[in-house]
This record gives C-alpha cells, structure tokens and sequence, in this order.
C-alpha cells in the first residue's frame, strides 16, 4: 500500500478492506479496556502481575489449541482464573511478588511444553504461526468470530470497570479506610482482578503477550505523570492507548511490519518524552530555589 497526503484517501483505503474493519472495532474496544484497566495496575503497583498475565493468556491460548478447543476460550479462562489466585494470594506485597514470579516462572515453562506439543501434533509451519501470533499478537488476522468476542468483552470490561471504578479508587488508594467505611473491598478486588485478566486477554490479541506493558501499562503511567486528578487520569489513560493503537494500525497498512511494535513503540516514545521534560522541570525548579 501506498501512503498519500491525502488523509481522507488514505482512510477511505484502510476501510475498504474487512480485516482492517475488523482490527480497528476490535482494537478500539481492546484499547479502552486496556487504557482504563493499565490505570488502576500502575495505581496499585501490580505491574509485574498484568506482565504475569501477559504470559498465562499464551499458555492458556496454547493448551486451548493443543486441546482442539477455541483459543480465546483458554485465553480469557486462563488468565481470569490465573488472576483470581494471584488475589487470593494476599499477604505482604514482597510476599505475592516472590509468588508470583514463581507462578510467572512455572507458567511460562507449561506454556514452552504446550508450543512444542502442538508443534509436534499438527505441522511445523501450523504450530509456529500458533505460538508467534499469541506472543506478538495479530490484530489484523482477527476471524469475524475472534472480532465480535474481543468488542463485546471489551465492552463488557468498559462497563463493569466503570461501575466499580469509584470503589475502586477508593480500594486502590487507601484500603485501609475504605474497608472502615463499608466498603467491601474483598469483593471488589476480586472483580477488578477478574477485569485485568479479560482485559490482558484482551490486549494479547492486539499486541501479544510479550508487549502487553505497552499497550496497558505505558498509557496509563504518561496519564499519572500529567494529571494527578483519578477521573481525568482515566480518560487519558483510556485516550492514549486508543491513540496508540490507531496510529499503530495505520502505519502496520502501509509498511511492513507488525502492528504491534508500531503501537507500543509510539507509546515508548511518548513516555520517554513526557519523563524528559518532568525531570527537566524539577531540574529548573531546584536551579530557581538555589
């Protein structure tokens, strides 16, 4: 394909294909889930588990295939009931990360186990393709079925996130006093947790297990660096990843390579920046008082 000053040509293009139809409904409900759930992770300081999960949905998507079943299905069971252990670990926060690293550790040798079981039982070309597809993503293969599964789960993410989302906050920033004051925040814990686990399945189908960071986590840490306001951080979190991946689809139409390096590449580029000029301000702010 070629790229012309004409934005409206060139749109006009992108949108006469089906498959590109498919990534970007697809990719918009996947961006909001993952913009709005990467928030609350960065909020709560579970980064290493979104990563974690990252791993599960590609053993869970590999054990689905081994199996002859539909891959979303182990995908979004995996990592929702991988997500809910790692709640029920509890404890300490040094405590669930060593539990959850050897959980991470054990998972992702399963998921080694299951690629080479389905490499052997079906053709060495079929299997490859499985395993690289989970890792990396490939939002423009998306089937009509694997489409409509991904925008209505994310729909459903959006709306029960947004339900919770002022509990949530409250949970997230100090729970403590939220459970003094009625909360139940055993429960809502555990639905965010089952939230974050479909919105990682999510997001793996966009930018595959590996760079999963970059389309939930990265979005939601530039909205923490500009706005300390929780609804507007929200949003913007929400916003940049929408950005992030359109622009990621636009530019995987044109050249050729895969989509999801073109968005978390921007989203790599737009945090290394906004922390650039961060620091450069608290550097002038310490030069002013001296």
């Amino acid at each position: 394909m070629t790229f012309s000053p004409n934005l409206v040509q060139d749109l006009s293009q992108m949108l006469a294909h089906d498959f590109m139809q498919r990534a970007l409904v697809a990719g918009t409900g996947i961006a909001l889930a993952a913009g709005l759930t990467g928030y609350f992770v960065v909020l709560r300081n579970q980064v290493f588990t979104s990563d974690a999960l990252g791993h599960v949905a590609f053993t869970g998507g590999l054990g689905a295939l081994l199996a002859g079943l539909w891959l979303p299905a182990g995908v979004f069971g995996a990592s929702i009931a991988v997500a809910l252990g790692m709640g029920a670990l509890g404890g300490r926060a040094r405590g669930r990360d060593v539990a959850i690293g050897t959980v991470f550790a054990w998972v992702l040798g399963v998921g080694v186990l299951f690629l080479s079981l389905f490499t052997a039982s079906r053709s060495a070309a079929a299997g490859g393709t499985a395993g690289v597809s989970i890792l990396f993503g490939s939002i423009l293969g998306l089937q009509p079925a694997q489409a409509l599964a991904a925008t209505v789960a994310s729909i459903a993410t959006v709306a029960l996130l947004l339900a919770i989302a002022r509990p949530l906050l409250f949970v997230s920033l100090d729970p403590e006093v939220a459970a003094a004051r009625g909360v139940p925040t055993t429960a809502v814990t555990a639905l965010f947790l089952v939230l974050l686990g479909a919105a990682v399945a999510e997001a793996v189908q966009a930018v595959g297990a590996l760079l999963i960071l970059g389309l939930m986590v990265t979005p939601a840490a530039i909205a923490l660096k500009l706005t300390a306001r929780p609804y507007a951080g929200l949003l913007l979190s929400a916003g940049l990843a929408l950005a992030f991946l359109w622009l990621g689809l636009g530019l995987a139409f044109y050249l050729p390579y895969p989509a999801g390096f073109f968005i978390v590449a921007p989203a790599f580029a737009a945090y290394v920046a906004v922390e650039g000029v961060a620091r450069a301000a608290v550097r002038a702010a310490s030069r002013g008082r001296s």
